[in-house]
């Protein structure tokens, strides 16, 4: 089908113009100035289909590059499958998810790549891509590092330095995956929590008697992220591997990844949506139990020590590069419960795969950040960090029509009664927001338009991704 956008203000990483852009099938043919006749024809009037962006933004689809559908963790599983998870993505509109492969203890890398293809393959509503987590890192898992990278399309390999007797990796088994990765190009990606240590503190506490959702954070004090965050950055400059530290909660954390990039290290940082506006006093301090629905990993900081506002800030200076999700919903019934009495045994994890665009977009509405960074942080820099770009993250010719149209003059209300993710609550019931996702394509399909989901479980296609092409 030929799709002509009319009318709107096309929005890229580096600014803003009134331009009209034509779809041929699944991708961008051409970007036209308004009324433009170049293509030898009433555009307007040859398109199989005209929609009218008069007064909105048209910006490239969302790249959520930081998802975990149908996720196993603590004695259960996340709620999303991937037919919700994506069709809520695509409602928020995000057109693009990497979520994350998982080698369990025990198990070959490539059984653990097999099984999530089983769960995603046609049930997914947008494009998707995998990182891979090595759950073991020995001879087999290295030589497989190398065989994902060069067949399968996955450049990207997730270690952890919490959640000891889980995922939890040494120094010595993080030095020799970066090593690995130094050698074929990927990239790794740490969870930076000095996990033995907090063990410790989480003991202690319950030991104490402190057992209220809470404790979750203040098990996990800005320390622990800071010290492992220095480390990975130091080992990764003795394998002279790019790094990319995932969600990101602490000011002193993103301090040392400053310090990194600045001395011309590839290191980078990501953060989420819950650590710029949910924090330990108002959401996980909650009465009685209801502060297990922010319950995640890192966790939610002190707002009074003002690590929300220097989040914004290392946004702007390029110190943060990513804004992704983290997305590992769980129910409060049933699930989050599994922690009454013991918050170490809350599910971590907060949904918001659907509520990322509008909730950054908030920052444009507020002076944070410009209308450029904002498609730069949630959809063109994840598309270049992973290997993605241009095929996606850019309003191009030659790029998939991945497009969002976005209504700066509409409201969005955010509550469990609206959104489309498969949960029993939000963490942002009742927030509303400035700006509404108005039309969204994937691939030049009409996903959603007019508040109707419009898409197909399994239109989403598997992305085989390059490497990098973020690195200095």
């Amino acid at each position: 089908m030929t799709i002509l956008i009319r009318g709107g203000t096309v929005v890229s990483a580096t600014g803003a113009s009134p331009v009209d852009v034509l779809i041929d099938g699944e991708r961008i043919v051409a970007l036209l100035e308004p009324g433009s006749t170049a293509l030898g024809a009433d555009l307007a009037g040859s398109a199989e289909r005209v929609i009218d962006a008069t007064g909105k933004y048209v910006i490239p689809g969302g790249v959520d590059v930081h998802t975990h559908m149908e996720l196993p963790f603590g004695g259960t599983a996340a709620s999303d499958t991937f037919e919700s998870g994506t069709t809520a993505a695509a409602w928020g509109g995000t057109t693009t998810i990497i979520d994350f492969a998982v080698q369990r203890s025990g198990e070959r890398v490539q059984d653990g790549l097999a099984d999530w293809h089983g769960k995603a393959s046609g049930n997914c509503a947008i494009d998707y891509g995998f990182h891979m987590i090595v759950g073991g890192v020995d001879d087999d898992s290295l030589k497989a590092m190398d065989e994902l990278s060069e067949h399968e399309g996955i450049t990207s390999f997730k270690l952890f330095m919490a959640y000891p007797g889980v995922f939890y990796s040494d120094d010595g088994q993080i030095l020799r995956a970066m090593q690995k990765a130094q050698g074929n190009g990927s990239m790794i990606m740490m969870h930076a929590e000095n996990g033995i240590a907090i063990d410790v503190l989480v003991a202690q506490a319950l030991a104490r008697g402190e057992t209220d959702p809470r404790f979750h954070s203040l098990t996990r004090p800005v320390e622990m992220e800071e010290e492992a965050t220095h480390r990975a950055i130091m080992l990764a400059k003795v394998a002279e591997c790019p790094l990319y530290i995932v969600h990101m909660s602490a000011r002193e954390a993103v301090e040392a990844v400053a310090r990194a990039q600045q001395a011309g290290a590839n290191v980078f940082g990501e953060t989420c949506p819950q650590y710029l506006y949910l924090s330990l006093e108002e959401h996980l301090s909650a009465p009685g139990f209801e502060g297990a629905k922010y319950v995640c990993s890192t966790p939610l900081r002190s707002r009074d020590d003002g690590h929300q506002r220097d989040l914004w800030r290392f946004l702007r200076t390029n110190d943060l590069s990513v804004v992704s999700t983290d997305h590992c919903p769980f129910c409060f019934k049933e699930q989050k419960e599994l922690g009454v009495g013991d918050f170490s045994k809350i599910p971590n994890g907060i949904g918001s795969v659907e509520h990322r665009m509008d909730l950054l977009y908030q920052g444009v509405v507020t002076g944070e950040i410009t209308l450029s960074r904002w498609v730069e942080v949630c959809a063109t820099t994840p598309a270049r960090m992973f290997g993605l770009y241009p095929q996606k993250g850019v309003i191009a010719p030659g790029s998939d029509a991945d497009i969002v149209v976005y209504d700066p003059n509409g409201k969005t209300t955010i509550s469990v009664e609206t959104h489309h993710m498969n949960m029993d609550h939000s963490a942002y019931e009742g927030t509303v927001v400035d700006g509404k996702v108005a039309t969204v394509l994937s691939r030049g399909s009409v996903v959603v338009d007019d508040d109707a989901f419009t898409g197909t479980k399994g239109h989403g296609r598997y992305l085989k991704r390059g490497l990098s092409q973020y690195l200095r």
